[in-house]
Order: structure tokens, then sequence, then C-alpha cells
């Protein structure tokens, strides 16, 4: 069976994508900044399961470390998914570089660095998926969190442009805009529950949609079209609102 790679480890939804793999008969190296968190899961999978599953460190913020990173995995993933992004607070970030600088590094920069180490990897060997969850709040800048979506909006672009170049190297780049979820990072946030996913709904689709090579998926359908009618308003009625 493949062995999947999973950035960012310690989220609710790579929890749920370690799980769905490992039934599945996957191995599994798990990256995260801090693998002791991961070690309840490892045992679990390991026993639960009968498949291989390491731990890694791996931070995403921290480029210079990533072609070590990849280099050092004891196996060659045959799928890669980066699953780590930053919220941040918008507020905090349009007086403080530090808050806007992390979340454009890890929502982008590091991001792009460590699947640039993948892609190449890949090309090399014709063959390979990789896999990047990245969030509906990219299509179109709101008020609210316009940092953190302009960072995902290039992180689209990205998996947009690396679809095309690794297209013909029998490489697959899946883009994942899974929608409002259920998670740690949206635990104090009002979500809307028939628009909110649970990270297992986003593992399955996931999981489905590698298998499947599709190209771009929205975990909940209707989010395409909601996206679509919010890409559409006209920018002159868009920027009055208070979204």
């Amino acid at each position: 069976m493949p062995t999947v790679l999973i950035l960012g480890a310690t989220s609710d939804i790579a929890i749920a994508l370690a799980r769905k793999y490992a039934a599945e008969g996957h191995s599994l190296q798990l990256a995260a900044r801090n693998v002791s968190r991961l070690l309840p899961l490892q045992s679990d999978c390991t026993i639960r399961y009968s498949i291989s599953c390491t731990l890694h460190e791996f931070d995403a913020a921290q480029p210079a470390t990533h072609a070590a990173f990849f280099a050092a995995l004891p196996v060659f993933p045959d799928i890669t998914i980066a699953v780590f992004g930053y919220l941040g607070q918008q507020t905090l970030a349009q007086s403080d570089w530090e808050e806007c600088h992390r979340i454009l590094q890890v929502n982008y920069v590091g991001a792009v660095s460590i699947l640039n180490i993948v892609a190449d990897a890949y090309e090399a060997r014709q063959q390979g998926i990789i896999a990047g969850i990245s969030s509906v709040a990219g299509e179109r800048g709101r008020q609210s969190n316009y940092f953190y979506g302009s960072a995902k909006a290039g992180f689209t672009a990205y998996l947009s442009g690396l679809r095309n170049r690794l297209y013909h190297k029998k490489v697959h780049v899946l883009t994942v805009q899974p929608g409002f979820v259920y998670t740690k990072m949206t635990e104090n946030m009002p979500l809307p529950g028939p628009l909110t996913a649970t990270p297992e709904e986003v593992a399955n689709a996931i999981a489905k949609a590698v298998a499947g090579k599709k190209n771009v998926i929205y975990v909940k359908w209707f989010w395409r079209w909601i996206m679509w009618i919010i890409r559409n308003i006209p920018e002159s009625i868009f920027k009055k609102l208070k979204l």
C-alpha cells in the first residue's frame, strides 16, 4: 500500500485523515512541530491497524529546515497532504507585523517551500500525488480575514500552477476547499451548522478525491455555488458589505 505523508498532523482534519488512511492499510508519516502530541495517534494506528506509522518534526514557518526534513524521511512518500494552517487574528495583524507575517508565512510561504521540494522529487520519479488544503476565504477578500484569505488565495493559485506543471510528469495535484469545518482553529467562531463539515467528512472527501485524481473539490457541494455568487457580486456593492 502507498505511504502517506501528512504535514501538520496534529490538526483535527489531519488526525481524521490519518485514521482514514490507516484503516485502509496505508503506511503513515505524521509530521508536526510537536510530535509528542502525536504519540497516542501513532500508538492507536499501529496497534489497531497493524500499519507502519512514523513521527517527524516539521515546522511550516521554518522553510530553511524543509529540505533536510524531506530528505530524512525513512521511506519516500507516495502521497503528500499539506493540512497545516494558521488563521491568526485579523485585527491584531492589521497593526502587528509579527502576527501578519506569521499568517502569510505559514499559509503561503511555508506551504510553497515544502511542496516545491516534494514536487521536484515527484517530478524526478514521474509519480506521486500532492494535496493541499486551501480555503474558500481565498476566493474574495473580506474585511474580517483578508490576511488569511490573501495567503490562501496565493496558495490556491500556486496549486493550480503546480497541477499544470506536473500534469505532463504523471504527478497529480489536488486542491481542497473545505468551507467551514468544526476544528480547534474555529472553535470560538459561530459557525452555521448546515454549512459546516466535520473533520471526518473532510478526510473522507480528500481520500476519495485523491483516489479519483480530482483537481479541485469543495467538501460540501454547495460551497461551489455560494462562492460563485460571492465572486460575482459587483465590487461597487461588495465593498460596502460587512463580511
